[in-house]
């Protein structure tokens, strides 16, 4: 399975033969000014809540790539008024069969407005569960404890989690959500991006080995083979 990161939350996962783009911020992050957005390829865009770091892109990158955006209920609505004809709405607690494989929304504490201050509805983490390989995708969220009841859904090969701390958790909890949900693997997301969530990257990776786990922190425009 091919793992390519954008910077800041965005990364995109080939499952299956298809391309799934997440949380597209690029053009508006001054650490990834080498990434062209119009060279990114997606099928599916998965959009974990409305906030400008993690859409800013999506509706050029769906409309020219015909990708469809999966979203909560409000954030796709959202898009299908920007003239986006391929959505696909869900909501927490749902999940849906797609040809790349089985696709689970799971709980995320963060906030969510979008750009134009519109509402961004609840924000979600993904599950996604395929012959390949099982990853979730914490999204932008606080530690919780509804973190443990993700291995009574699928055995987690990786997941991708936020470590800047101040909007989301930092290292600390993402360790110990690592451990909830019973993985080795972790690839860091959200940090490094802003001031407010600078990260020392050896020290992250440090607690990660002490704590018996990897974590990878690819760089801009990296791809990594999991």
């Amino acid at each position: 399975m091919q793992f390519t990161y954008f910077g800041h939350s965005c990364f995109s996962v080939t499952v299956n033969g298809k391309k799934l783009l997440f949380d597209p911020f690029i053009s508006g992050n001054e650490l990834a000014l080498a990434i062209d957005i119009n060279c990114i390829e997606a099928d599916y865009i998965l959009l974990s809540h409305g906030h400008f770091d993690h859409v800013a892109d999506a509706e050029v990158i769906a409309k020219r790539t015909g990708a469809t955006i999966i979203a909560n209920y409000e954030v796709a609505m959202w898009f299908a008024g920007k003239g986006i004809e391929k959505y696909h709405p869900m909501n927490s607690g749902g999940k849906w069969q797609f040809d790349f494989g089985t696709l689970k929304c799971v709980n995320a504490i963060h906030s969510s407005s979008l750009p134009d201050g519109a509402y961004g509805g609840t924000p979600l983490g993904f599950i996604i569960m395929n012959d390949e390989q099982n990853f979730y995708y914490a999204g932008d969220t606080a530690l919780t404890l509804d973190m443990q009841l993700i291995p009574l859904f699928a055995n987690i090969d990786f997941a991708v989690l936020p470590i800047g701390d101040n909007f989301t958790m930092g290292i600390t909890d993402a360790v110990q959500a690592a451990k909830m949900v019973q993985t080795k693997l972790v690839i860091g997301v959200h940090y490094d991006t802003f001031g407010f969530i600078k990260t020392d990257h050896q020290k992250a990776m440090g607690l990660f080995k002490t704590n018996e786990l990897e974590l990878k922190l690819p760089a801009i425009g990296e791809t990594i083979v999991l």
